[in-house]
């Protein structure tokens, strides 16, 4: 035991920052911790979120700059969650070592007793010696001295003094208010709802014990200036126990309460468009899940993603953006009902909950919402933007499992909207073929996530063969392929479509990039590889955060690594991002690395681009490779594609050579190399080395 363990109250030292020193028995008795488990904590870990953000912006910065904290209202946190209110005073600790503090916090109804109890026995002492005025005068002086307002009355409730802390507070002055009715000069309200709050000292007389305010009671004072107080009222006792009257002691609290609710409001609501935040608007829907369940009700759920957003923000940057989100925010507020829940989740993504709506009144309210939108125009300056809303609508009922099921539906529909044309409403159905589809995608998207975090990815390589000289060493282009967990592997075709729509492409690329190099490294003799074609997604080529990563990944590679790395480009990505696509081939060249255009000939402008496009091979799409021998079409085009090639001193290369017969026509016709099964089935890269020692000693 020590001197802190004898207090009756919860006591706590920390240093000037917070960290928590030491701690008496009973603060280890309110949280349910032990002590071993709070020291060495902050002490912010004692309230829950919105009272640590009223702790480090105000009491810890008025601690250290006054050196003390006076009758500060907070939420104790339990280890249970239970949410205990207490009075929080802090002094500096001796000048010995000021850079200590000692916290006191009082249970809030304890405190109330204690000055009650405390007011009501010198009330007591004072009717006593009403015969000793000297005594008397020193009572009355210690009253009116106290820092908390102070009202007494006799027993029939009719007011005997006032200190001049109440009289400031109620706006009567003591000889005024003296034989009123306490109820007229302490008037008291609820807060929200402005009904009369119970008068704490009619409670006190009927019952003979100490009384506490409701919370959210309001002091209305005589000039109509209202006061948010905490409040306890006391019997006033003779020494037989007649009840003499009451005392009411209480003080302001308007700025804890001012403080506390824009906390609240904070940690409930967004910033920037005042709408409900994501935290509140999910605590709302696991609410109306719940009435589901209980009450077979039914309710529905609006995930809505503005479209052309990103157009506003890019063009006319993330301020005029912000403004944007604040003139559709009051749109949608003026559609919905006052009862609905409408929040930002964030970005440009918006939802509504309707509760009680049944599906035919909430289709109607989605499309009043993309009716509205449609006539809506954003103006900034001269220019005119038309942002529209793609809606998914998900009906809220019993079957739903959970929230997240719930959300995951929603944002699903709302992309299917979105896919069929902007500024529509798609309604979840469990026969929906589309949204069954996007969860398969979705499916895939989650294998892809932890296939990069946890190693699931693995390198094949397929050889490519040299048709008009020989060539002493390996050339093969790099295959991905993801594990399965039956060791079987799941082929590009498979997960790559999920992983372009969900942006997840450039990292599978800068995964496979890293790897390679790392292999290429690692090889005892590199001499012995002649190029290894790596794939670049089109999102990598027109990723320019992608360029600045690549161009500094290769540039840690040594020259020799360089030179033996080719990476390929689809025509149809250089195409779409042809300035882009045509400085990063340049700069990759110019560190030594080779490039080749890969899948020419699949587009329309294929030899026009060509002459934009500094490249070192061509690799001609299979389409035209598999009907060569039967189709006199392919075999005019791959002709023309190898003449085109020759000219400009490029290689070519053709895929999907699965018969012998194209393999002899290709060599007819010049073409440089041939790739495909009928020259090599793809193998992990791992397996390579031993087949590269096999191809030199030939």
């Amino acid at each position: 035991m020590t001197p802190l363990d004898d207090l009756p109250c919860a006591v706590v030292v920390t240093d000037h920052r917070g960290w928590v020193l030491r701690v008496n028995t009973e603060l280890v008795h309110l949280v349910g911790l032990d002590a071993a488990l709070l020291v060495g904590q902050h002490v912010e870990q004692l309230f829950p979120p919105a009272g640590r953000i009223f702790l480090q912006t105000h009491l810890l910065p008025t601690m250290l700059r006054e050196g003390r904290i006076n009758e500060a209202k907070m939420d104790l946190l339990s280890a249970s969650g239970k949410r205990l209110p207490v009075l929080i005073n802090t002094r500096r600790a001796k000048q010995s070592d000021p850079a200590r503090f000692l916290w006191t916090l009082f249970v809030v109804q304890e405190r109330n007793r204690f000055e009650s109890e405390l007011l009501a026995a010198r009330a007591r002492a004072e009717t006593a010696a009403a015969a000793a005025s000297t005594q008397h005068e020193l009572l009355r002086v210690t009253m009116a001295s106290i820092g908390d307002a102070v009202i007494t009355t006799d027993a029939q409730l009719r007011v005997t003094w006032l200190n001049p802390v109440a009289e400031r507070l109620t706006g009567w002055l003591a000889d005024e208010a003296d034989g009123l009715p306490v109820e007229q000069v302490f008037r008291i309200v609820h807060e929200q709802s402005r009904v009369v709050a119970p008068n704490p000292a009619v409670r006190c007389l009927q019952t003979g014990e100490v009384t506490g305010l409701a919370d959210q009671t309001v002091l209305v004072s005589r000039h109509g200036r209202e006061y948010g107080i905490q409040d306890s009222a006391a019997p006033i006792r003779h020494e037989d126990g007649t009840v003499l009257g009451a005392v009411l002691v209480f003080h302001d609290v308007s700025e804890q309460r001012r403080i506390s609710g824009e906390m609240t409001w904070r940690a409930t609501h967004d910033v920037l468009t005042n709408l409900f935040n994501r935290a509140e608007f999910e605590i709302r829907l696991r609410h109306v899940l719940r009435l589901a369940h209980e009450e077979s009700s039914e309710h529905a759920l609006l995930y809505i993603d503005l479209d052309q957003f990103k157009l506003v923000n890019d063009a006319c940057g993330h301020a005029v953006g912000d403004h944007l989100l604040q003139q559709v925010s009051q749109l949608l507020n003026s559609v919905v009902r006052a009862s609905d829940t409408l929040a930002r989740l964030g970005g440009d993504e918006f939802a509504v909950i309707l509760e009680y709506c049944e599906l035919d009144q909430a289709i109607r309210v989605a499309q009043n919402i993309c009716d509205h939108m449609d006539g809506f125009r954003f103006m900034h300056e001269e220019r005119r933007f038309r942002v529209g809303a793609s809606i998914g609508l998900v009906p809220i009922d019993r079957h739903w499992p959970s929230v997240a099921a719930i959300q995951q539906v929603a944002d699903t529909a709302c992309y299917a909207a979105k896919e069929a044309g902007r500024n529509r409403v798609h309604v979840w159905s469990e026969s929906d073929a589309n949204l069954q589809a996007r969860q398969f995608e979705m499916h895939w998207t989650e294998r892809i996530e932890r296939a990069l975090d946890e190693g699931g990815f693995e390198l094949f390589a397929q050889r490519i063969r040299p048709l008009e000289r020989d060539e002493i060493g390996l050339r093969a282009e790099i295959l991905l392929r993801m594990r399965n967990a039956d060791g079987s592997h799941a082929l590009p075709g498979a997960f790559l479509p999920a992983a372009e729509r969900f942006q997840l492409a450039s990292r599978i690329d800068r995964w496979v990039l890293r790897t390679t190099l790392t292999w290429l490294a690692a090889l005892p003799r590199l001499e012995e590889v002649l190029s290894l074609s790596v794939n670049l997604s089109g999102q990598s080529v027109g990723d320019r955060a992608f360029h600045h990563w690549a161009l500094a990944l290769l540039h840690e590679a040594s020259p020799a690594i360089r030179m033996r790395l080719c990476l390929e480009i689809t025509e149809t990505a250089a195409v779409t991002n042809l300035t882009d696509a045509a400085q990063f081939i340049a700069a990759v060249r110019a560190a030594g690395v080779k490039v080749a255009l890969d899948d020419f000939g699949a587009g329309a402008s294929s030899f026009g681009y060509l002459k934009n496009l500094p490249v070192d091979e061509l690799k001609i799409d299979g389409q035209f490779i598999r009907g060569l021998t039967s189709d006199p079409l392919d075999d005019v085009a791959v002709r023309f594609f190898t003449e085109v090639a020759r000219v400009r001193d490029i290689r070519t290369v053709a895929e999907f050579v699965e018969q012998a017969c194209i393999l002899e026509r290709l060599k007819a016709i010049g073409v440089d190399y041939a790739q495909g099964y009928l020259i090599h089935r793809p193998e992990p890269l791992t397996c390579l080395y031993p087949m590269v020692q096999a191809v030199t000693a030939q």
